[in-house]
């Protein structure tokens, strides 16, 4: 007699990681870019001639919106996060390409979000002019214990009819959202830009956005290792209303 198989155990998060796999990415992409225009093939020797006056060029081309010379640099990151984060992420289609994990070709592991004790449970207003605020402990208690026995419920159901014979394609189906995913996400520095004057809340933004937290979450990280690539581009984004040229 066979033994029944032991289900696989759920896991439960309440992080995002972001790692930079790759990048080709430096302030001076934007400064030989910027400077063709009118130097031509000489563009290239100018990048270490001034220091000053790099820096003034580069927020030039941010403050009035000269946008073409961050785009000649790239990023690659690989991202790990709920999907419902990633369906969000998709809307950034211009300058943006993207690899999710294929629950077609590999069965899915049993890893799953739930929000943690910082996370703002309660939404208060209306869209556009709405406010989250801390939830009570029971309210936690409530969503943590729904998730899990939720999330436990749907897994057990991908394993039985993946037992049985029935495709993975199929079988996903009952998955939540909720269940982490992995991407690469490669992007350039504009569209970056663009992403994180969407996707964060910044005291300097000139424009405010209400994003979802976990998107954030992502949208925090990418940005503190664009920041160590390209000092001077991150501190004229800033300067400028953190807003996209």
């Amino acid at each position: 007699m066979t033994d029944t198989p032991e289900p696989t155990k759920a896991h439960f998060r309440d992080d995002v990681t972001v790692d930079l796999v790759k990048s080709a990415a430096a302030d001076s992409d934007v400064l030989f870019a910027a400077r063709v225009s009118t130097a031509g093939e000489q563009s290239l020797e100018e990048i270490t001639k001034d220091p000053e006056r790099s820096k003034g060029l580069i927020n030039y081309l941010m403050r009035d919106r000269h946008g073409s010379p961050f785009e000649h640099n790239s990023m690659t990151f690989f991202i790990s996060a709920p999907i419902f984060v990633f369906r969000e992420f998709m809307r950034h289609r211009v300058g943006w390409s993207y690899n999710e994990e294929s629950g077609r070709y590999r069965e899915l592991e049993p890893v799953f979000y739930t929000p943690g004790e910082s996370r703002k449970l309660i939404q208060r207003g209306r869209p556009g002019k709405y406010e989250f605020v801390e939830g009570t402990p029971e309210q936690h208690a409530l969503t943590t214990r729904v998730m899990e026995d939720s999330y436990r419920q749907a897994y057990e159901a991908y394993q039985e009819m993946l037992a049985a014979g029935v495709a993975r394609e199929v079988a996903r189906s009952v998955l939540p959202v909720g269940l982490f995913s992995t991407m690469y996400a490669t992007c350039n520095a504009r569209s970056l830009m663009h992403f994180l004057g969407l996707r964060t809340q910044h005291e300097l933004a000139r424009v405010p956005s209400f994003p979802q937290r976990e998107i954030e979450m992502v949208g925090e990280q990418m940005e503190q290792h664009w920041a160590r690539l390209m000092p001077l581009t991150y501190a004229a984004f800033n300067k400028n209303g953190r807003v996209a040229p």
